[in-house]
């Protein structure tokens, strides 16, 4: 069973850039790898972002924290996806603004979130440039969810997520392109795009499950 420590010691060196969004040592992965020309990403410029991926350590196992969007929403509206949004100008980092768009989206405060590292930079078709930021959660703690943005929030076990037999790859055409992307079925729900991308990254960086 994967513990808090161990996901310490994974990200250990994954400090690199002070969660800068680019620059030495910053790897960066996203909807373009290997699969749309760079046309097809019709997008005037690029929006910084940062998300949280929140790993919740329950006594019978880690989970994964995800929200569900409400489905009025112009971007991403109705899909699965972590907490979080984009950078403000009082966001001193990456950090900040995941913890700060945590907070007003699910109400998690800062203060039960332990940052432990990164994951790559994520490009996503829509334009987005986001900074996944990892967190360590202690339970017990009481959510509340701002219905204008999330429509529910849920956890999955993180060993079902580091099982490779969990993730599929799937095609779609996009553009007259056609698009490959990560996906995790989980029971009724559908957690594909930027999300399941970083799911794998998190898989990645954690390594093979004992």
């Amino acid at each position: 069973m994967t513990t808090a420590a161990a996901i310490r010691r994974a990200f250990a060196g994954r400090w690199h850039g002070a969660f800068a969004f680019e620059g030495p040592g910053i790897n960066a992965r996203g909807d373009r790898d290997g699969n749309i020309p760079d046309a097809v990403f019709d997008v005037p410029s690029v929006r910084d972002a940062a998300v949280l991926v929140p790993l919740v350590d329950r006594p019978d196992g880690m989970t994964v924290l995800l929200t569900q969007r409400t489905a009025h929403l112009a971007a991403h509206g109705g899909q699965i996806s972590f907490p979080g949004g984009r950078v403000e100008p009082e966001d001193t980092d990456a950090v900040a603004t995941a913890l700060r768009e945590t907070e007003e989206e699910v109400g998690l405060p800062p203060t039960q979130v332990e940052v432990v590292g990164r994951l790559d930079t994520y490009y996503t078709r829509t334009g987005f440039r986001v900074v996944p930021v990892v967190g360590l959660v202690q339970p017990p703690f009481f959510l509340q969810p701002d219905p204008s943005e999330v429509q529910e929030v849920f956890e999955v076990p993180l060993a079902f997520i580091r099982d490779p037999g969990s993730r599929q790859r799937q095609s779609r055409e996009f553009k007259g392109a056609l698009r490959h992307f990560w996906v995790f079925p989980y029971n009724e729900r559908y957690i594909w795009g930027a999300t399941a991308g970083m799911l794998v990254n998190l898989c990645d960086v954690l390594g093979v499950p004992d």
